[in-house]
């Protein structure tokens, strides 16, 4: 066996190193020396590194991810991604130096094919991991491979060499307008029915609605501004800024909904002070008896007995969200407005998710059509 001994200037530290390379010929030693100085040149590490996906990952989640602008709630999901998909094996105990495109292509065909036993009997299994999970697991490991090679433990990031998987363009699920009612009339009563309302009305995100503050309502001129989110993270409850700079809006209310705020204040007023020196001044609008933040889970919570009592099966906080949006789009609002009081970044968006109509209002834009061309 035949070894040669190369010598190289680290580009980060400035300091003269040595890595060597071995054949069982002369000429197999000189072709691999080659590769090396090739590498070199190209501002490579001569060697992979023998590092494990595993242990990278958990690296890379635990400083890169870590300071990284990413939200809270983002970071959350990485490393919960990264601990349940990409650390175990077998894609996780392949070292860096031996990780290929393959190996990440088979990754995304093993989440696709994991099923789950179906909940009723006789009914098809579910599949475990969703379009959406496998995406940003893809994203995730192209993200930590980015910053192997930043840190020069790999030449090139091999998950640049795979399509990002694709998600297909799923269209919200939605309540009508006379079922979104029912729902409200059977959280009257609930300590969270205020909140229902608000979201029911606005199209408020949860963790908005729980985030706002009354110095962010103007009940005079019936507004309010979305500032902040909650979410609970790692057991606790964390505000932060909204995702995006179009997710900071001013939203209009209706008059209903500003008198339920009014009453809503004067009630929080009122137990202030039976709570006395336990209260805690939040300045939140919606709070625990003690004045502290409500636990965004309560509020799914008040939805789900509320849907449940009124007959309505599978509904949740986006529920009411997606059917303020399906409303205010067949009432006739213009979806540039619409994209605002949501969010959303752009129209494109919201046409996407709420792309639909329901048989009625096709009917009378068709009815309209019609009369339009004298037919």
């Amino acid at each position: 066996m035949r070894k040669m001994r190369i010598s190289y200037i680290d580009p980060v530290t400035g300091q003269t190193k040595r890595t060597s390379v071995d054949g069982p010929t002369a000429a197999a030693v000189q072709a691999k020396a080659k590769k090396v100085r090739e590498r070199l040149d190209a501002g490579a590490p001569p060697k992979d590194a023998k590092q494990t996906v595993a242990d990278w990952t958990k690296h890379w989640c635990a400083t890169t991810l870590a300071v990284s602008d990413r939200a809270d709630s983002t970071k959350e999901l990485y490393a919960g991604l990264s601990s349940s998909h990409l650390e175990p094996a077998p894609l996780g105990a392949i070292t860096l130096d031996k990780l290929r495109p393959s190996d990440i292509e088979a990754l995304i065909l093993a989440m696709r094919a994991k099923t789950k036993p179906a909940k009723a009997e006789g009914a098809d299994p579910v599949r475990a991991c969703a379009d959406s999970t496998i995406r940003t697991t893809f994203i995730v490991l192209r993200s930590a491979l980015d910053g192997a090679v930043r840190d020069g433990l790999l030449a090139r990031n091999p998950a640049a060499l795979v399509k990002c998987p694709t998600v297909e363009p799923q269209e919200a699920k939605y309540l009508p307008a006379g079922d979104v009612t029912a729902l409200l009339k059977a959280a009257e009563g609930s300590r969270y029915f205020a909140v229902v309302m608000l979201i029911a009305s606005t199209g408020l995100c949860r963790g908005e609605a729980c985030a706002l503050r009354w110095d962010k309502v103007d009940l005079d001129a019936g507004t309010l501004r979305v500032t902040a989110t909650v979410n609970r993270i790692k057991g606790r409850l964390v505000f932060g800024p909204p995702k995006t700079e179009r997710r900071r809006r001013e939203v209009p209310l209706h008059p209903t909904v500003v008198a339920m705020l009014k009453k809503h204040r004067i009630a929080q007023k009122e137990e202030r002070l039976a709570a006395g020196d336990q209260w805690v001044d939040t300045g939140l609008v919606f709070t625990t008896v003690l004045g502290t933040a409500v636990e965004p889970r309560n509020v799914l919570r008040t939805i789900e007995i509320a849907a449940k009592k009124a007959g309505a099966a599978g509904v949740g906080v986006h529920t009411l969200r997606h059917s303020a949006a399906v409303a205010l789009l067949e009432s006739g609002t213009h979806i540039k407005a619409v994209a605002d009081i949501l969010g959303h970044s752009s129209i494109a968006i919201t046409g996407d998710v709420y792309g639909h109509t329901s048989d009625t209002a096709a009917r009378t834009a068709i009815g309209a059509l019609g009369g339009a061309l004298g037919l």
